[in-house]
């Protein structure tokens, strides 16, 4: 089971290096790296989120990235607030209300933009989590074929890193076999690290199990086999549940989108036929609903069903 370190050969021409940031983030650091090491110890949350996102970054050089940003984006705000004073707020809403919302932009804007910055990691986390959770059916399916002829565990994982059609599932084998080639790490202590770093609840409890059987001396083959079979019939329930919610999205579509307005539409015209002083309201009305309303709640529905296809 243990592999002793050994010598790694790079191809011929190759040199090993670090990870480098990128340009822009590198200037954040430069500027704001001294002030985010003043403020002492970030949030292990925002640590575990850089981790299981596989956001190659350390959390002082993001929350610097994320402080940095906030500021330019507060700069450009003041310019922006006070171009839209003259234009817009002036004339509209008069010099007071105009002044207060030229002054809410850049405390609301920069705040709004380093909040969002900084729930960005745990959000890609979420993201990588059900796409692992989504490709692990087909994985279990390679892997219990790969048991059946008795192919070493450290192995498996090893082909499986290169399967890229199983998405993020290859690519937290590829984080395996790394440990185990590159830094000498025996197999069970690699899966263990990889349930820990891994954003999927489902591949931790794969990994755990594996460890369990494997140290209590049981047989990894009619694991495989059970664990491919449950997530056969789990992903069969959730394509149920996902038509499911299609079905009641769809009928949701035809009341709001199709039925409602066009009896609204039938109403309000009506109405501006019959009515002797309001009718200009009525149609200014009837134009929010033709242009605004039905193409907004038409994208409305749109985007939730792409959301649902991409989690597919």
């Amino acid at each position: 089971m243990y592999e002793q370190p050994h010598l790694i050969f790079l191809p011929e021409g190759s040199s090993s290096r670090g990870i480098r940031l990128p340009p822009y983030k590198s200037f954040c650091w430069a500027i704001m790296g001294k002030r985010v090491e003043r403020r002492g110890k970030i949030k292990p949350e925002l640590e575990e989120d850089l981790f299981k996102a596989h956001m190659k970054i350390r959390p002082e050089e993001y929350v610097a990235y994320a402080m940095m940003t906030a500021v330019l984006v507060g700069v450009v705000s003041i310019f922006v607030g006070i171009l839209l004073y003259f234009l817009l707020f002036l004339p509209l809403l008069g010099w007071m209300l105009g002044i207060i919302l030229t002054a809410l932009l850049p405390v609301f804007i920069p705040f709004l933009t380093y909040a969002i910055i900084l729930g960005s990691p745990g959000l890609a986390k979420k993201k990588r989590g059900k796409s692992i959770d989504a490709r692990i059916s087909g994985a279990m399916s390679f892997i219990s074929a790969m048991a059946s002829a008795e192919v070493p565990v450290d192995v498996i994982f090893k082909e499986l890193s290169k399967e890229s059609v199983y998405g993020e599932v290859a690519e937290e084998a590829k984080w395996i076999t790394r440990d185990t080639e590159l830094l000498g790490i025996d197999i069970l202590t690699a899966l263990r690290e990889g349930g820990h770093r891994s954003p999927s609840t489902k591949f931790q409890d794969f990994l755990q199990g594996v460890v369990t059987t494997s140290t209590s001396g049981g047989q990894l083959k009619p694991f495989f086999l059970m664990k491919a079979e449950q997530y056969e019939k789990e992903d069969k329930l959730e394509m149920r549940k996902k038509m499911e919610s299609l079905g009641m999205l769809a009928e949701s579509f035809i009341t709001v989108v199709v039925a409602f307005p066009l009896f609204l539409v039938v109403i309000m015209a009506i109405m501006a036929l019959i009515s002797k002083g309001g009718s200009e309201v009525i149609v200014t009305l009837l134009f929010v609903v033709v242009g605004f309303m039905i193409p907004i709640s038409q994208f409305g529905f749109i985007f939730v069903i792409w959301n649902m296809e991409q989690e597919t």
